[in-house]
């Protein structure tokens, strides 16, 4: 005898069903089939039935419908035909009942205000869609009123009133004030459900003048303002304090009317001083938990999704120090109907029976009507096999002509319900949907399942066969589903072959064939055992496996079920897995995974890592496994477990793990179930239906775990119900015309029974639609197709096996696939703020062009040219997005003076809309950067030549160049400034007449329109002597523009007042070296506050060596360095420590080289003019002659320095000014006049501060003898001035540079 089972089995194909059906005819989903079958008339999409528009923009009504053949659509409007070729402003999209009202053109949409209904019709019936009431937007201006100050006492309360013109739909109510800042609420001020501004008490800040009520239309996206309120708030001492008064509502009771299902207000604000607390209870009962909230800081009771259980009695409570006032609000919850049984669409062969049931409630309980092809079913063509009783239509021997689509409103006083459903009575022969010879493969000892997916009208009857020739399948060892799969509950190697399905009913009879491959399971023969491994060791896992010859099997090794270790000394085989050197981390479960195509296998093993004994000693070892396991009390959700535990191996068992393997679902994977202390034996254990239970116990001690046990004896619990639902349920477009929803599907042992499935349904949100639903395997995905482009839906997945179905799941919203925008932001205008930066402003696109979530908009602009330099350079474009619904926006770090242009797209989930017309813009003028570079060259006695690159970023026209510089001396005292302004058309300049020997600072910076540029600076001085200064060539300097500015003579004639200026910071500048064969004269310029300790460091150039260091006695800017190396460079730098803030300073390095010494030029004094006019007027002095004579004898025919100086009065060698520590000026004894005669070879010192032998006939190499012409350590000169006993032979040890004099004349003050 056949065994039926009325399941569908979730490995059998996919068949989904068309809905829901009263008999037993299922339409599968197929699309070839659904294209032949005729289909009545199904509303799929339609308007809502207050449908608000906005009269600027055309009118939409929807009316989509499906049906086989495509159905034909018409319109009424307030009850008669509506004819849109009648009126040209109408039309109605192509294959579709969709009407668009082109308002754009001309049209009011006040003319087409009304009551609109669709109908689809084709030859199977009519469907009707719902009532769709057409009212235009409305957002009126406020009325005018004299609005009179507010005169309050301080502590008193206050009312302001909003009261904003009636819009449609009703605004949305917010106080803000002049700068457009929302006023801040609290307990004591706060705004009402009306929009009043209430406040319980008023305080002395209340007192402004700008309390401004704003309400916003959404619909038409307006803002409307009343005028502004003035409060002023006066002062009485002392301030009387206030018991609680209600200011809304009045008196002590008041009612309240909601409907089911909406958000329930109530709200009670009072007036007192100090500020009172509210508070609400709900008399004799309680608030609804999970439902209620509290607002506007506890004033407003919010109770959501409220039914007739919420009607009752609330009190709020107004408390303060001096007492309490109370109102109850006497609520009741009314219902619009909703269903109970709403009516489902039947399908039915000739001859059959079936009805119609439409169920729905109310308060009041709605009064229930059919309708029959959209008219009255009293009225409507009499049909023999109908009858209508109340809320049900029995048929009975239903034929072709019975086909109609009927309608049920439910309805009262609060709203309707309308809802087809169509009767489709199809005679159809047999079709297999299954595709022919298809191949299933199957693994031995498990089920298979053979689909033979069938449809025919009357539904046909199902038969299997085995082979050509075989005869009719019967016997328990297959089931036959109801949907034509049979099931081969054990499937053997003798199972494979051909199988025909049969499918016939009076219509006619079909049949297709299938395959069958029953497969060897894989198996490993030989599992990796556990190990215990001393460290540093090698150990071996082994996993032998057996398989079918044409599966392909693949082997995989996990160490505690993660990958190996990326380490070269896991080695895997063939058939082992072996590691080298073994350490501690290598301590852990390794598992060897075989999978194949149909089926997959592991087994698994414990490596324990242990140190090697010094001495034989107690070993501790994991526990062995427990054993003798044991079932008893079994019922159908739980079951006790006992074991007797194995040998702890001298280490305490700590606890169990009790592991279960489902044998129906997933044989061979075992998972964890509890665990309990090691001193317990039983346990009882939580069950789930429909799964085929064995159970195993793992010991574990501290070493570790113990081997599992052997598996207990299997117990099979019953078939239940679902209990649960799939998770993570979402609707997400991938294509603009779709909506794929996605779940995570249940496990196997989750499903409580076979033939585990799934029924989606979806509708769309806002619209109410009705729910459409199909039945799919045991799959995570199903994609929606033919969606509007981003709209919501309401989307619930619940679970269903051949039990029944699981609790109602619950509903989550989705939104179908994201388009790109359609639309490019409008009216995009550019404010220029300044030359760096420009704010852009666009209007919003429409958000129905927006097709998807509005994620911001993105404005592109780059430069096309700088307008000072009129070159094209390569067009960066850069991207600023802003996010949400911004309409502007800043531009920062533009280029002054140039050229730019932008556009603004607005972007979505999908991505850009199309950009918005360029916008070209141009920054005005900056002031320009600091010239590229200034350089000081050519410096003589008194000049200077400057050099200069225009500015990197000239940020305009450049107008001139402001070169200022003035004196500035070694005590840091400023000259006064001078400015000179140069054209923007030159890059160099010679300065005349200045000073000599004078350092100088300039600053300098270019200028625009706008103004001066930064400025860049610098120092130079004027040399002391042009000998040795070589001039430049004929010629050189070309390609210059060369214009001379005299400064004025007054810096010649007057010595300019210098200001005593502080440096910004220390520094140490200007080290210079002067070198000789075995010691160097080390001077600096130091800039920084007094009494700081100089240091000298030196060190061989190129040498890691550590740097030596030198101390400087006192706060002297000299140093000399002795016990040099001849001939070797040295590098040399100096320091200040002390600072009283911050670290000490460093100069930058100086390399120097010593040299061998060269002979020293002799000066005999007998051949100088004046010692020869001086022997001629001291003719009678002959003692003096006879000195100077044992003199010249004695210390190589050379005078003192001293002697020299005081003798000859030379006027070009001045002593040093004794109030600033300055040189005096070298002049002429002839005349001032001739302030530019060159002076004598060798009285001024090059610009590098030494003094060449072969560069001065003066030099202080002439005043020294070899090497003791040299410095004392504090800059002395001592090479006069030490009493010398012996004479040093003419040609010493003499360097070829010798030191400054300029130090050697600082020795002398």
């Amino acid at each position: 005898m056949m065994k039926k089972k009325n399941i569908t089995a979730s490995k059998a194909s996919l068949v989904l069903f068309l809905c829901q059906m009263v008999s037993a005819l299922d339409v599968p989903l197929d699309s070839k089939l659904l294209e032949e079958l005729l289909q009545p008339p199904t509303i799929t999409q339609q308007s809502p039935k207050d449908y608000i528009v906005d009269p600027r923009e055309n009118i939409v009504i929807q009316c989509e419908a499906k049906g086989k053949p495509p159905p034909s659509f018409s319109w009424t409007r307030n009850g008669t035909h509506f004819d849109i070729d009648k009126d040209a402003l109408v039309t109605m999209k192509p294959n579709s009942g969709t009407l668009v009202i082109n308002i754009m053109n001309g049209g009011k949409a006040e003319a087409y205000e009304g009551v609109y209904q669709c109908t689809a019709r084709n030859e199977r019936g009519a469907a009707i869609s719902n009532n769709i009431v057409i009212r235009p937007s409305r957002s009126p201006l406020w009325t005018k009123e004299k609005l009179e100050p507010n005169q309050v006492r301080e502590g008193d309360s206050l009312v302001l009133h909003c009261r904003p013109p009636v819009g449609l739909p009703p605004p949305i109510i917010f106080w803000m004030d002049n700068a457009f800042q929302r006023l801040p609420q609290s307990e004591r001020v706060s705004q009402g459900l009306n929009g009043d501004l209430y406040f319980s008490n008023v305080q002395p800040e209340d007192t402004r003048e700008d309390y401004i009520c704003y309400a916003r239309f959404n619909h038409t996206q307006t803002i409307q303002q009343k005028q502004p309120i003035s409060v002023k708030v006066f002062s009485t001492k002392p301030v009387t304090e206030r018991q609680p008064v209600l200011l809304t509502p009045t008196g002590s009771t008041s009612t309240k009317v909601e409907l089911r299902g909406n958000v329930l207000l109530l709200e009670c604000i009072a007036a007192g001083l100090p500020t009172p607390v509210i508070r609400w209870i709900k008399e004799g009962g309680e608030l609804p938990a999970n439902r209620t909230f509290f607002e506007n800081f506890k004033k407003t009771l919010k109770i959501i999704d409220v039914s007739e259980a919420d009607s009752g009695n609330y009190k709020c409570i107004a408390r303060n120090t001096l007492g309490s006032a109370h109102h109850v609000i006497s609520v009741t919850v009314k219902a619009a109907p909703y269903w109970i049984t709403a009516p489902r669409n039947l399908v039915l062969s000739p001859g059959e029976d079936g009805t119609l049931i439409c169920r729905a409630n109310g308060n009041p309980k709605p009064d229930i009507s059919w309708l029959a092809n959209g008219v009255p079913i009293a009225i409507a063509p009499e049909d023999p096999s109908r009858k209508v009783d109340g809320d049900t239509i029995i048929f009975s021997h239903v034929q072709e002509r019975s086909s109609a689509v009927y309608q049920c409103n439910a309805s009262n006083e609060y709203g309707y319900l309308l809802a087809n459903a169509f009767v489709n009575v199809l005679a159809e022969p047999p079709r297999i949907l299954t595709p022919a010879n298809k191949l299933y493969q199957v693994i031995a000892d498990s089920p298979a399942l053979l689909d033979c997916a069938y449809f025919g009208s009357p539904k046909p009857e199902i038969e299997w066969f085995k082979g050509v020739k075989g005869s009719i399948l019967r016997g328990n060892e297959y089931v036959f589903h109801d949907n034509g799969t049979l099931e081969i509950p054990v499937a053997q190697k003798d199972s494979t072959g051909t199988y025909t399905c049969v499918a016939r009913n009076e219509l006619g009879k079909i049949q297709n064939e299938v395959q069958l491959e029953v497969k060897d399971p894989t198996m490993i023969i030989k599992q990796p055992e556990y190990k215990v491994i001393q460290r540093y060791g090698q150990v071996s896992f082994e996993c032998i496996i057996k398989h079918d010859s044409t599966l392909l099997p693949t082997v995989v090794w996990l160490k505690d079920n993660d990958e190996l270790p990326d380490d070269e000394r896991f080695l895997v085989g063939k058939d082992n897995l072996t590691i080298m050197n073994v350490t501690d981390k290598d301590d852990g479960t390794y598992t060897c995974i075989v999978n194949t195509t149909l089926d997959s296998v592991s087994a698994s093993a414990v490596l324990t890592v242990v140190a090697a004994p010094p001495t034989p000693a107690i070993i501790y070892a994991r526990p062995n496994p427990p054993f003798d396991l044991e079932l008893t009390g079994q019922l159908e959700r739980s079951i006790e477990l006992s074991w007797v535990p194995g040998d702890e191996n001298n280490s305490p068992i700590t606890n169990f793990v009790i592991e279960f393997e489902d044998g129906l679902h997933e044989p061979g994977v075992w998972h964890y179930q509890t665990e309990v202390p090691g001193t317990q034996t039983t346990v009882q254990l939580k069950l789930s239906p429909y799964v085929n239970y064995s159970f195993r116990v793992i010991a574990v001690n501290e070493i570790g775990r113990s081997q599992p046990s052997e598996p207990s004896e299997q117990y099979l619990t019953k078939s239940a119900n679902p209990d649960e639902n799939p998770s993570n349920v979402q609707g997400i477009g991938s294509e603009p015309d779709n909506l794929v929803i996605t779940w995570e599907s249940l496990r196997g042992f989750q499903s409580n029974g076979p033939g585990l499935q799934y029924k989606v349904s979806w509708r769309q949100k806002d619209v109410d639609d009705e729910w459409t639903s199909v039945i799919v395997a045991n799959v995570s995905k199903y994609i929606v197709s033919g969606t509007p482009t981003f709209v919501p839906y309401e989307i619930k997945v619940q679970a269903l096996n051949d039990l029944g179905y699981a609790p109602e799941p619950l509903e989550v919203i989705g939104h179908s696939g994201e388009d790109l925008p359609m639309v490019a932001p409008g009216n995009v205008q550019v404010h220029v703020i300044n030359s760096t930066l420009a704010k852009v402003h666009w209007d919003p696109v429409p958000p129905k062009t927006v097709r998807g979530h509005l994620q911001g908009y993105k404005v592109y602009y780059w430069k096309v040219q700088s307008l000072s330099r009129r070159s094209r350079r390569h067009v960066e474009k850069k991207i600023l997005t802003f996010r949400g619904n911004k309409t502007f926006g800043m531009l920062p770090g533009l280029e002054p003076y140039s050229s730019y242009k932008l556009n603004v797209r607005v972007v979505n989930g999908k991505g850009e809309g199309p950009a918005s017309p360029d916008k070209v813009f141009k920054t005005p003028e900056g002031v320009p950067s600091s010239p590229s570079f200034l350089k000081i060259t050519n410096p003589t006695l008194d000049s200077l030549t400057l050099e200069w690159g225009s500015p990197t970023h000239p940020n305009g026209v450049l107008t001139s160049y402001i070169l200022k510089f003035q004196p500035i001396n070694n005590t840091h005292e400023l000259g006064p400034l001078v400015e000179i302004r140069i054209p923007a058309n030159e890059s160099s300049l010679i300065l005349k007449n200045l000073n000599y020997s004078t350092r100088y600072k300039f600053y300098f910076n270019a200028q625009t329109a706008v103004g001066s540029g930064s400025q860049i600076t610098e120092e130079a001085v004027t040399i002391m002597d042009e000998a040795g200064i070589l001039r430049p060539a004929v010629g050189a300097g070309k390609g210059y523009s060369e214009t001379l500015f005299a400064t004025s003579p007054v810096m010649h004639i007057v010595r300019p007042t210098f200001y005593k200026v502080q440096p910004l910071y220390p520094r140490i500048r200007n080290v210079t070296t002067a070198a000789a064969e075995t010691y160097a004269n080390i001077s600096w310029e130091y800039e920084g506050p007094d009494h700081v300790n100089f240091y000298v460091e030196y060190g061989v150039a190129g040498s890691k060596e550590d740097w030596k260091k030198e101390i400087v006695n006192g706060s002297r800017s000299f140093f000399v360095l002795k016990g040099l190396t001849p001939g070797t460079a040295y590098k040399v730098r100096v320091g200040a420590e002390g600072l009283s803030q911050g670290p000490g300073v460093r100069s930058s390095e100086d390399v120097f080289e010593t040299g061998p010494a060269m002979a020293s030029r002799q000066v005999d004094i007998a051949t100088q003019g004046w010692f020869i006019g001086l022997m001629c007027a001291v003719a009678l002095l002959i003692l003096i002659l006879l000195i100077v004579c044992f003199i010249r004898r004695n210390k190589g025919g050379k005078y003192p320095v001293k002697e020299k100086e005081d003798a000859h009065a030379d006027p070009e060698i001045q002593p040093m000014k004794e109030d600033d520590g300055t040189f005096g000026e070298y002049r002429s004894l002839e005349s001032d006049a001739e302030d530019h005669k060159p002076l004598k070879k060798g009285s001024r010192t090059p610009s590098d501060r030494t003094v060449k032998k072969e560069d001065s006939d003066d030099s202080l190499v002439d005043y020294g003898e070899g090497v003791n012409g040299q410095f004392n350590e504090d800059g002395s000169f001592i090479g006069q001035y030490s009493g010398k006993k012996e004479k040093e032979p003419a040609e010493g040890n003499e360097s070829s540079e010798a030191p400054s004099p300029v130090n050697a004349m600082n020795s002398f003050v």
